[in-house]
């Protein structure tokens, strides 16, 4: 999918405002179910020690442990960085820690893969 700038902002602004609600359907409507996601988080949150979920059904429940633990994430974000067909998403995520998400999109506009990334 061949991503516009103001469709990557479109796209950020949506997917802040699906976490910042701590809506878990509209968070993983975002989601295709062909995803790799791949994050720190994952073996911090003791889903696994290799860091990568590749099925929805375990995405969900690491978000949803997630919104659990974090109960009061509040993401901002600070700047959207547009590719060819992925996007870089900057932001201010919990703790004040700085985060980037690197994300492609798949066909159908839905993210089929993620490497997050945090400071400190």
């Amino acid at each position: 999918m061949h991503l516009t700038e103001q469709a990557a902002q479109s796209f950020a602004v949506q997917w802040i405002d699906a976490w910042n609600r701590h809506d878990l359907p509209a968070i993983m409507a975002l989601y295709s179910d062909n995803i790799r996601f791949y994050s720190p988080y994952i073996i911090k949150l003791g889903m696994n020690d290799q860091g990568v979920i590749s099925r929805k059904d375990e995405l969900e429940k690491y978000f949803g442990k997630a919104l659990g633990v974090y109960t009061d994430l509040h993401f901002e974000l600070r700047e959207v960085l547009t590719g060819a067909d992925s996007v870089i998403l900057y932001y201010k995520s919990v703790s004040d820690r700085m985060a980037a998400e690197m994300m492609e999109l798949d066909e159908s506009g839905r993210i089929s893969l993620v490497k997050a990334h945090y400071h400190g």
